[in-house]
């Protein structure tokens, strides 16, 4: 049986990070790793003209502090999103030029939306990041949907469906699927809404040259043969001694495991003795958003021409989102679209031809008819990946918080949890998940020094 100090699950950038900072502090750490690749939630794919576009997560912006500096660290540069010209937004079923700064909605819908913003981000203000229960206020924002707050707070139609649409650009979930206090912990976590939704200067700022894939791939190459692809966990035996992990590949017994898993498939694993009955059922509450993600290739960015950045917001409309996504140094144009939440499931029982023509159809009535002409069509829907089962992360229903949050980050005696979702800052983002993997590596860190002590 092979032996190590650290038995890392998940080869997402939580669970290399925290291998990395173990293995800097002198542990011997090995990292299972389901899929054939590392990365995660990032991957990329090679369009037909040999540039890469990113499937997964892919930006970065301003207080990203932790992912800008491991780009630095393991020398990948990054470059700004393209931003120039006039974006569009679909409103009344016609498509509308804006500028940035420019009012999007009607001007009884923008104040209604600037006046509920306000009230909303006040509450945030006073959430705890690092026990959101314990916020004033928490037990009667987590008794509600944020849907039902947003109804109790205007009865402009045009104003509810925009929020409806925001939500959805941050979850890939509907309003009615998460609890008004989970919605302002995340406002908290990420530096309230014009940093969430923006692009310039915002979380969409920057793109790492070459895909976000690179930061995982490299902190990989960093393990060497530390990290094992195709190592699917089965179950994982903890008691005071240890762990004992049985994956596809072999058994890894470790001093300590760090299970770097989104809660639903962390969950999923089989440990022995079982979990305790609070951290089981929180993670059967704690459910991934459905999101497919597609990169559309062009002979040319056409839009550019036409004075568009390739910014789309179509509240309503299947494919709710676009942006420019055309590499930097690619002679042809790459358009960037979501289908989100509601939508992405009704477009994931289409037929991959069905869902092909129904996203080139939204481009297109966005675009022109150039739009309806591709040299290329990706997709990737990441409900159906197996070992991620939805993006762009896990989302807290009414009551979640107040009863199980306390779990969230607990360790089960030598079981330590680490990802995206377990973060205070940045949770849900890339930056989430490296100061998640920094939190658990110190945890374990500390863990070990104290039983060396003792």
């Amino acid at each position: 049986m092979e032996r190590c100090d650290v038995a890392v699950v998940g080869a997402g950038l939580a669970g290399l990070t925290t291998a990395v900072d173990l293995v800097a502090r002198g542990h011997r750490v090995v990292v299972l790793e389901a899929r054939e690749r590392v990365g995660g939630r990032t991957t990329g794919r090679v369009m037909e003209d040999g540039h890469t576009v990113e499937m997964g997560g892919q930006w970065l912006g301003p207080t990203q502090d932790e992912v800008l500096a491991l780009c630095e660290t393991y020398g990948l540069r990054t470059y700004s999103q393209y931003v120039t010209g006039d974006n569009l937004i679909v409103r009344g079923g016609t498509v509308r030029r804006y500028r940035p700064g420019e009012p999007r909605l009607s001007r009884t819908a923008a104040a209604e939306f600037v006046r509920m913003k306000a009230e909303l981000e006040s509450m945030a203000a006073a959430v705890d990041l690092e026990r959101p229960w314990e916020s004033p206020g928490a037990r009667e924002w987590d008794a509600v949907t944020l849907r039902t707050w947003l109804t109790d707070a205007t009865r402009d139609d045009e104003t509810l469906a925009f929020w409806d649409f925001l939500v959805a650009g941050l979850f890939a979930a509907e309003s009615h699927e998460l609890s008004l206090l989970h919605f302002l912990f995340y406002l908290a976590s990420g530096g309230m809404l014009e940093m969430l939704l923006g692009v310039e200067n915002g979380a969409q700022d920057r793109r790492v040259a070459g895909g976000s894939h690179r930061i995982a791939e490299a902190m990989a190459a960093s393990l060497g043969d530390a990290v094992r692809l195709s190592s699917a966990v089965r179950a994982v035996e903890h008691g005071p001694d240890g762990v004992v992990v049985h994956h596809y590949g072999g058994v890894l017994a470790a001093d300590r495991a760090v299970v770097a898993l989104p809660p639903a498939l962390a969950g999923r694993l089989r440990y022995s003795p079982a979990l305790p009955g609070a951290r089981d059922q929180l993670t059967q509450q704690v459910p991934m958003g459905s999101v497919i993600k597609i990169n559309v290739l062009y002979e040319s960015p056409f839009w550019r021409t036409s004075g568009l950045s390739g910014q789309v917001a179509a509240p309503g409309r299947p494919l709710s989102v676009t942006l420019d996504n055309t590499p930097e140094d690619s002679p042809h144009g790459v358009l960037v679209g979501f289908f989100e939440g509601a939508q992405a499931r009704s477009a994931a029982a289409l037929s991959a031809d069905a869902r092909r023509a129904l996203a080139l159809e939204c481009l297109t009535e966005y675009f022109g008819p150039r739009a309806a002409e591709p040299l290329q069509y990706l997709e990737l829907d990441w409900s159906s990946e197996e070992y991620s089962r939805g993006c762009y992360g896990g989302r807290l229903g009414t009551g979640v918080w107040t009863a199980y949050g306390p779990k969230l980050r607990e360790p089960v005696g030598v079981v330590h949890w680490a990802g995206a979702e377990t973060a205070s800052v940045w949770n849900g983002y890339m930056d989430g998940a490296v100061r998640s993997g920094r939190r658990a590596a110190q945890e374990v860190h500390a863990a070990l020094a104290s039983t060396v002590k003792h």
